[in-house]
């Protein structure tokens, strides 16, 4: 067995004293692990860091076997992270999100949306609200996509200002307004995306998502969301206020 393909570093485990298991997301393959023969040594430890784009072949006799990685650097972004907190935390947490997806399972969509996240990760006025949407996006790929076309009570499709915790829909202003304290207040930026978020708007993004990551995704597998996603979130904060 042998492909060929492109993938973003996800990460990587030591493996004997100088190889090292590492994990691919790929385009066709999905989330990938392959050994890496001298990958803890030190020539290849710095195209091997999350957030790098790779060449990657993988060889095995058969298709269930963990297979060798041979890889070449296409874009060594990884180092433009290393200053700045806020895209450091970001790579660990969208890292952990794609392990959320079963291995070696194709979501091209994934792929793409994490290639353009991570190619812009050190932007941090653009990555906040990009993160909402790929976490929204990574709950639709898990089966808990949440509807905000229309709401949820009449049907309307204008004024849509909050989004119900137990449908994980839209809900207008007037049908929301005598249950608005137990609602989450529904961006503008995710209806519209040529909106740029204010900072409140970019948090009630994050409670949303992370309200239904928690209940339909992470719980159920007793997880729990990873505190690089905090960090990032606080990282991401003081940044946006330079």
């Amino acid at each position: 067995m042998e492909w060929t393909e492109q993938g973003i570093v996800l990460g990587t485990r030591r493996y004997g004293e100088a190889n090292a298991i590492l994990e691919l997301m790929t385009r066709d393959h999905g989330r990938h692990l392959g050994l890496v023969r001298g990958g803890s040594a030190s020539r290849l430890r710095p195209l091997l860091q999350p957030g790098n784009r790779v060449s990657a072949t993988w060889r095995a006799r058969l298709d269930e076997h963990l297979g060798l990685y041979v890889v070449e650097a296409l874009d060594v972004r990884a180092a433009s992270f290393l200053d700045l907190s806020h895209a450091l935390y970001g790579m660990t947490h969208v890292a952990a999100l794609c392990r959320l997806l079963p291995e070696r399972d194709p979501h091209p969509e994934v792929c793409d949306a994490l290639d353009e996240i991570v190619g812009r990760m050190t932007d941090a006025r653009w990555t906040g609200p990009a993160m909402v949407r790929f976490e929204l996006q990574m709950l639709t790929e898990l089966g808990f996509g949440l509807d905000l076309e229309s709401c949820a009570s009449t049907g309307a499709t204008q004024d849509l200002i909050y989004i119900s915790p137990r449908s994980g829909r839209a809900v207008s202003r007037s049908a929301g307004e005598p249950w608005r304290d137990r609602l989450f207040r529904l961006p503008t930026f995710l209806v519209n995306q040529e909106l740029v978020p204010t900072a409140e708007e970019l948090a009630d993004g994050f409670a949303a998502t992370g309200f239904f990551l928690n209940r339909h995704v992470l719980e159920p597998r007793q997880l729990t969301l990873s505190d690089a996603r905090a960090h990032f979130i606080q990282s991401l904060t003081r940044a946006m206020a330079l």
